[in-house]
């Protein structure tokens, strides 16, 4: 066995190269003697210990960086996941938001103000209702792609969300902006080829520049402003905010809040018009039609509220309002001794909203049941273009409603879609020919052949008609003359509220003008 000194100069060196070690210092290396005695084995062994290490930490610096490396990736991934728009690849609102705030910074400090695009499809909600929301995303997809087609470099193309897009045109002017509109517009005004199927999908664009120091949520809320402003005007057209758009909206707001408080505090009342029999002059059905009698404006027309209420989906509770009071008014009028030997049934308007939902089948059922009234004394008047433009649950409500007896009644008919095809496939029971029809009579050499035609196409279908407009005794004549069943109009009675219609069934059998 080999000894050594304790003041051999190696153990020194030794313990100094183990301390080295242990601060780190996997580089160093401890010299071995040319003794090659036990003591160099242990130094040798201590610098085989110092490679291994050294190895392993550099390794282990490797993994680091590249896990490092990776977290930033994925990191940036998620960033940039988080301003996107997984469905179209578009940028999403967040990222809108952030670039509007860079450009207003930018106008600050002298550059030409941004302008924003909003965009809203016209009709999706038919995509989605007939063809499901698979083809829907797919239609969505294609509309990002084709506003992204029509802008410049540099602007920005972000989806809001459901069928809602917007376009960020940072520095530009008006008119660069509404070229670049009407460019969108255009490419959306045909149709969209989408797994071999044709979709025709237009839409409502509204304009804001900026003005200086404006927020980003300012600036939506404008654009948004103009863009209902384009979907109420004319669909398919570009319209440029106005102040007094803002302010038509504030209107809109309270009003869409007052008729909500007045559905719910019985403001509406309900006025009835009748439906005569030519022939005889004996009244056969009755026309409800809703009113609102505001605390403050007095007496709203429907043609002010009713878009509102289909606007803000309050057009079901409305039209749920209307179906339950008319049936029971009818109920009175029935059960009453006064008015009892009247024989009619009830009419009411129903919305495109109402056939979309299933429970419109319950109420209607619920109502008739709470007043103890057959469902054929109940007609439900549709307008032809909602008909025309439904999907499979349009026509599964149509056909459930057929089947609990009610009567179906196209209102309307004449205004633009009217044709024996699709008369023939509708499960209705009468159209309403609109009084357009009627006003030509007596001025037009050709009108009477005209309604003497539509009243035979109708028949060929196998439905009657009710020809609305009715306005002078001439134009009664006319239609009884030519073979027509019902009349409705002026000449006949102005639709009246309950108490004074009441009063009018009491005594009178025959309603002549």
């Amino acid at each position: 066995m080999t000894t050594f000194s304790n003041d051999d100069p190696r153990l020194g060196k030794l313990l100094d190269g183990i301390v080295r070690l242990a601060a780190g210092e996997l580089h160093s290396r401890i010299e071995i003697s040319e003794a090659r005695d036990e003591l160099d084995a242990v130094i040798m062994g201590t610098n085989l210990l110092a490679e291994d290490l050294q190895i392993i930490y550099q390794e282990l610096e490797e993994r680091v960086e590249s896990r490092t490396r990776m977290l930033n990736a994925a990191h940036k991934e998620l960033q940039q996941m988080a301003l996107m728009d997984a469905l179209t690849g578009l940028y999403n609102r967040s990222a809108l938001v952030s670039a509007v705030n860079d450009a207003q910074a930018e106008a600050a400090d002298g550059g030409l103000p941004p302008a924003l695009l909003l965009l809203d499809l016209d009709a999706f909600k038919s995509v989605n209702d007939s063809l499901g929301h698979s083809m829907g995303d797919k239609v969505l997809a294609t509309v990002g792609a084709r506003i992204r087609s029509c802008v410049r470099d540099g602007d920005m193309v972000a989806r809001l969300g459901g069928d809602e897009f917007a376009v960020l045109l940072p520095a530009t002017t008006p008119a660069k902006a509404a070229a670049v509109g009407n460019r969108i517009l255009d490419s959306l005004n045909g149709t969209l080829e989408v797994d071999g199927k044709t979709i025709r999908c237009g839409a409502s664009l509204g304009l804001r520049i900026a003005d200086p120091g404006e927020t980003s949520e300012e600036l939506l809320m404008e654009a948004d402003i103009a863009m209902y402003a384009s979907k109420a005007d004319a669909r398919n057209k570009l319209r440029v905010f106005e102040p007094a758009m803002l302010h038509a909206r504030q209107l809109r707001n309270q009003l869409v809040g007052e008729l909500r408080e007045a559905i719910a505090t019985d403001q509406l009342v309900l006025y009835y018009q009748p439906v005569i029999e030519l022939a005889s002059g004996k009244i056969e059905g009755v026309e409800a039609l809703v009113r609102w009698n505001h605390p403050k404006r007095g007496l709203i027309m429907p043609d002010e509220f009713i878009p509102i209420a289909e606007e803000t989906g309050l057009i079901s509770e409305l039209g749920n309002w209307v179906l339950k009071n008319s049936v029971e008014q009818l109920r009175r009028w029935r059960s009453s001794p006064e008015t009892g030997r009247h024989n009619f049934d009830m009419r009411i308007n129903v919305s495109a909203a109402d056939l979309q939902r299933l429970q419109f089948i319950e109420d209607v059922r619920d109502a008739l049941t709470a007043a103890d009234l057959e469902p054929a004394l109940l007609v439900l008047e549709l307008t032809e273009s909602d008909i025309i433009k439904g999907n499979e649950l349009d026509r599964y409500t149509l056909a459930s409603l057929r089947k609990l007896g009610v009567g179906l009644e196209i209102d309307d008919f004449g205004t633009g879609y009217s044709s024996i095809s699709y008369l023939r496939r509708l499960p209705v029971d009468r159209v309403k020919v609109d009084r357009t029809l009627l006003t030509a009579l007596g001025s037009d050499p050709a009108q009477p052949a005209l309604i003497a035609a539509i009243l035979q196409l109708i028949r060929a279908c196998g439905l009657e008609a009710v020809w609305e407009g009715v306005e002078n005794a001439e134009q009664a004549e006319h239609l009884r003359n030519t073979g027509c069943i019902s009349g409705q109009g002026y000449y006949f009675s102005r639709p009246l509220p309950a108490a004074e219609f009441t009063e009018r069934l009491a005594w009178q059998d025959i309603w002549p003008g």
